[in-house]
């Protein structure tokens, strides 16, 4: 069970008729799980268009001139070059290159905002104050500010619902009224996110609905997450996870947090190292599970090989057309052949989600060639 400190109080979104809130003491508890028809829904976020309430996100934002350029020391994202209605992932690592956060920001009129799980956001923000010193940066919460997102290939059909011309490419963002919408390259190939004050939550929520968007529950956006490899910071990872583990390395032009061509920030030697001379010890895979047993596992559950534990589960969801399916971080030596068990439930590695094997890293090639290899 995921431990979730942070109390968020309920979206105004679960008066929506049908709503059904996550499961208590689960990440999304405070916001609508499904609303009644919980494949449809995915279908829906997959085939036309979805709105999917994640208004329980933690939002902050930062303000001064030197915002980007401070926030770049610090973090794994290359920031300075970043400019005005550009986006990108970006983790805060620890001394040994562990990832502690996970957040989106976007930079927009001379303020970066940022989001992140509710429960990692005051810790988040902590972190940031404690790192200002004679910076010109101030971070500060946002909770005055929300989070929708709109997933499927006919989010076009929104564009006057929005107040927009055109939808922004990936990583992009472009203002609407009180906020902004940002293009992201998942949970699906059309995924948007829209910030907008949290006082107009249930009014943007009205509108988009009455343009054509179908209201799809967090069901939804996991199903599509899972499927598509990408993890949840505190769900998919443990407090051992690394970058490379999580498939978090690469700039944004690669839809990755860690960027490989920048200066030192805390964590980086870790990264480095496994970058240019060894693997990371596990992989994040997807798991296709034995829908017939009767009690599905849960978050943090040992993935078992022959009765020897071989990783640790993630998040479990099923498909509209997978499926039960789940993330999980298996040993790198571990092949997808293996008969695996989580919890009661026979397991298999999805193969093509294992990284394909790359060619011999420049580093470990160099140390080769000087051992007359």
């Amino acid at each position: 069970m995921v431990d979730v400190s942070v109390v968020v109080a309920p979206s105004p979104v679960l008066l929506t008729p049908g709503a059904v809130a996550g499961a208590p003491g689960s990440p999304d508890a405070a916001v609508a799980w499904h609303y009644g028809d919980p494949f449809g829904e995915q279908k829906a976020a997959a085939q036309r268009v979805a709105v999917v309430d994640r208004s329980h996100r933690s939002v902050a934002r930062i303000t001064g001139a030197e915002r980007l350029s401070w926030l770049h020391t610090i973090t794994s994202q290359h920031l300075t070059a970043l400019t005005d209605g550009r986006s990108a992932e970006n983790l805060d690592l620890d001394l040994n290159g562990r990832v502690q956060h996970h957040f989106v920001l976007t930079d927009l009129d001379g303020t970066v905002w940022l989001d992140t799980e509710a429960d990692r956001g005051p810790e988040l923000l902590s972190f940031l104050r404690k790192m200002v010193f004679w910076a010109d940066a101030k971070p500060e919460v946002a909770d005055d500010h929300a989070v929708l997102s709109l997933l499927g290939p006919q989010v076009d059909r929104l564009l006057a619902a929005l107040g927009i011309a055109e939808l922004p490419e990936i990583y992009a963002a472009v203002a609407v009224p009180g906020g902004f919408l940002r293009r992201m390259p998942w949970p699906g190939p059309d995924s948007f996110d829209l910030i907008i004050p949290r006082a107009e939550l249930g009014a943007w929520w009205s509108k988009l609905t009455a343009a054509g968007a179908e209201p799809a529950g967090m069901w939804a956006f996991e199903a599509l997450r899972v499927a598509d490899l990408r993890p949840r910071i505190g769900v998919d990872t443990d407090e051992r996870t690394i970058p490379h583990e999580a498939r978090w390395i690469g700039g944004p032009e690669e839809h990755g947090a860690v960027h490989l061509d920048k200066g030192c920030y805390r964590g980086q030697e870790t990264v480095a190292r496994v970058h240019n001379l060894g693997k990371p010890p596990r992989n994040l895979v997807l798991l296709h599970l034995d829908g017939s047993a009767d009690e599905r596992p849960a978050i943090g559950d040992d993935v078992t090989a022959g009765g020897r534990t071989v990783g640790r589960l993630g998040t479990v969801v099923d498909h509209f057309e997978l499926g039960p399916i789940a993330l999980a971080l298996v040993k790198r030596s571990v092949p997808a052949g293996t008969e695996l068990v989580v919890g009661s439930m026979a397991a298999a590695i999805d193969p093509d989600s294992i990284p394909a094997a790359d060619t011999v890293q420049a580093g470990r090639a160099a140390v080769d060639r000087l051992r007359g290899r």
